[in-house]
């Protein structure tokens, strides 16, 4: 019991640190139209995706809260908002039986535009601004590239969670 979970900790800080690096160091050097994708917002996805609303609340907090440590904006902006929309995308998929390829590819575009878009409210709050035409691009961009990567980044996070996919989500709604 102990060493599986020392496993799991142990796998996870592996992917985690491992997205942080190719965030601060690749990611930031691929702007298109002047937006980076957000690779710690696909892993909050995926595990929600993947391990259900707990697991995507939680994995999608320590994933903002490595983020945050990296940025220069207030403190726990991504870990809330990284944190909502790994519950959004762990309850998105639990509510199917059998969801194909094409229903994650189209939850994580659509997750990922909530994701962008709560972060900028919070912000808000907080006293940081936006230009509204930086908004709408950084969430097309972020849309995008987190479409384009979720199928093997959920791959990632059944063998973080070592699990083989099954053919049927296992979460048991109370």
């Amino acid at each position: 019991m102990i060493t599986e979970r020392l496993g799991l900790l142990g796998r996870t800080a592996l992917v985690l640190l491992s997205a942080l690096l190719l965030q601060v160091s690749v990611m930031s050097d691929l702007p298109a139209f002047h937006a980076v994708g957000d690779l710690m917002l696909l892993m909050a996805i995926a595990a929600g995706s993947v391990g259900g609303p707990d697991r995507g609340a939680t994995y999608g907090f320590a994933a903002g809260l490595a983020f945050d440590l990296t940025l220069d904006t207030p403190f726990g902006l991504y870990a809330l908002t990284f944190a909502v929309a790994g519950y959004l995308a762990g309850w998105g998929a639990a509510w199917l039986v059998q969801p194909r390829w094409w229903f994650h590819v189209s939850m994580a575009a659509g997750v990922s535009v909530v994701g962008v878009v709560v972060s900028v409210v919070v912000a808000r709050v907080l006293g940081v601004s936006f230009k509204f035409d930086e908004i709408v691009q950084q969430a097309l961009v972020v849309a995008l590239w987190n479409a384009a990567l979720i199928i093997p980044v959920r791959r990632l996070w059944f063998w973080v969670f070592g699990e083989e996919e099954p053919g049927r989500f296992r979460v048991a709604m109370q």
